[in-house]
């Protein structure tokens, strides 16, 4: 990495082993209960699905790199044609903790991605408490928490 690239990086210990983690990822139906509303399928290597979100119009296809079951999950997603790599890394940490690591790769420090990864930082941090609340706790921490940015429009 240069010193004119940059990646952000997020990371929390859940109180969950790492097969749980990794399954509520992988599937919609657990990941639209803290991240997004709909997923068109399971994270599956060398599958493109789809996203929505709650605060935002339309779908965003998300391409699957590589699927290391507990352990590693890389996907893509683009931002005005320029695809950015984001991996989960999952560690276990005792019996039933997990560490996720969550890194989007390494870009040329520029716009529009100086603008993407920026919100990008605060959204991979979001993800992972939303994460935490939602497998330790059952509590949807994203459920009309970005309300106010449909109502900006």
């Amino acid at each position: 990495m240069s010193t004119t690239d940059f990646e952000i990086k997020t990371n929390i210990q859940i109180s969950k082993p790492a097969a749980e983690v990794f399954e509520a990822i992988v599937d919609p139906a657990k990941m639209s209960n803290y991240f997004i509303s709909w997923g068109s399928a399971r994270l599956e290597e060398g599958k493109q699905v789809m996203w929505s979100f709650p605060e935002f119009e339309g779908e965003f296809p998300v391409d699957v790199k590589k699927v290391e079951p507990n352990k590693l999950i890389a996907l893509t997603w683009d931002v005005e044609q320029v695809p950015f790599l984001v991996e989960f890394l999952l560690t276990p940490r005792g019996d039933n903790a997990t560490q996720i690591t969550i890194t989007e790769k390494t870009t040329a420090a520029e716009q529009p991605s100086i603008q993407w990864l920026k919100g990008n930082t605060e959204g991979w941090a979001n993800f992972s408490a939303c994460l935490k609340a939602y497998l330790e706790y059952g509590i949807n921490l994203r459920k009309g928490a970005f309300d106010y940015m449909k109502q900006d429009k």
